[in-house]
């Protein structure tokens, strides 16, 4: 019995061992299947076009080109698509957040008839691809009289990232304890009173997740960016990238010192609020 109880326990023991392994074999594989492109992309925008096209795509550069991002600031505008881009970014986010706020806290807080049928749309709303809706997009802001505006790319913006907002905001605020907000009503608070001094500053993981998610989809938007937008003043650096390309030539290494450039901002954005967007992600899944 002694022996058999020894072999079971030796055979969980491997049993865990090739688990282990297998583990750390798709933890590795993963981590070089994303870090490696980025590495590649960092490390030859401090290369010569001769280098990235005649050499081997993998040797380090002879000389660091620092230029190649002089270039990228410079010649495209670089810098002016940046503040285009967060000015955009920003103001979207705010309205975005405030609007899905206040859909998620209906949502959640208050019964009325078709109340899920309602949040199923939202829900739907994500998984309509949005390069469907470039038709009805452009003539709806062109009907409007926001084409070539600044105020056509928040609105669209801000409406594209709604849905997502909704239902992670309304997870979170279903996770919040009705008695809470039930004692502030006995206190004398009204709905909108509830809503700003009770249920924001406890959903605040849940707006910082959503807030972070459309800020980043408008940073790293192209398609309705070059769709409702022509003149150079207006543009956003993502679109500001395809400047390096004609039909003639191609500037590679400024165009990827362009392209590292504009994946800073998202990398940062990750890093300093990942604990608020884990968690937000997270919270809504357990109900108080």
């Amino acid at each position: 019995m002694a022996s058999m109880t020894k072999r079971l326990d030796k055979s969980g023991q491997i049993k865990d061992t090739i688990l282990g392994i297998g583990k750390w074999i798709l933890i590795v594989f993963f981590a070089a299947y994303t870090l490696l492109p980025l590495i590649w992309l960092t490390i030859s925008s401090f290369k010569t076009n001769f280098e990235v096209l005649a050499k081997s795509p993998f040797a380090l550069p002879e000389v660091w080109q620092f230029k190649n991002y002089h270039n990228a600031l410079t010649v495209a505008g670089l810098g002016r698509m940046m503040l285009n881009s967060v000015f955009v970014g920003v103001t979207s986010t705010v309205i975005n957040v405030l609007v899905a706020s206040l859909a998620a806290y209906t949502i959640s807080r208050f019964k009325f008839k078709g109340k899920e049928k309602l949040f199923l749309l939202f829900t739907v709303g994500i998984l309509v691809p949005l390069n469907a809706l470039m038709v009805p997009y452009f003539l709806i802001i062109s009907k409007m009289g926001l084409y070539n505006t600044y105020a056509g790319m928040i609105i669209l913006y801000t409406a594209i990232g709604i849905p997502m907002s909704t239902v992670i905001i309304r997870g979170l605020m279903d996770s919040i304890p009705m008695e809470i907000e039930e004692a502030a009503y006995i206190d004398g608070c009204g709905s909108f009173g509830r809503f700003i001094h009770v249920i924001l500053p406890l959903a605040r993981t849940g707006i910082v997740t959503a807030a972070t998610f459309q800020f980043l989809t408008c940073w790293n938007e192209f398609v309705f960016a070059n769709l409702i937008v022509s003149s150079d003043k207006l543009r956003t650096i993502q679109v500001g990238i395809r400047y390096f390309t004609n039909q003639f030539s191609t500037d590679y290494v400024s165009m990827y010192a362009a392209i590292v450039i504009s994946i800073v901002p998202s990398i940062l954005g990750y890093v300093i609020f990942q604990e608020q967007i884990i968690s937000g992600m997270t919270s809504g899944a357990v109900k108080g």
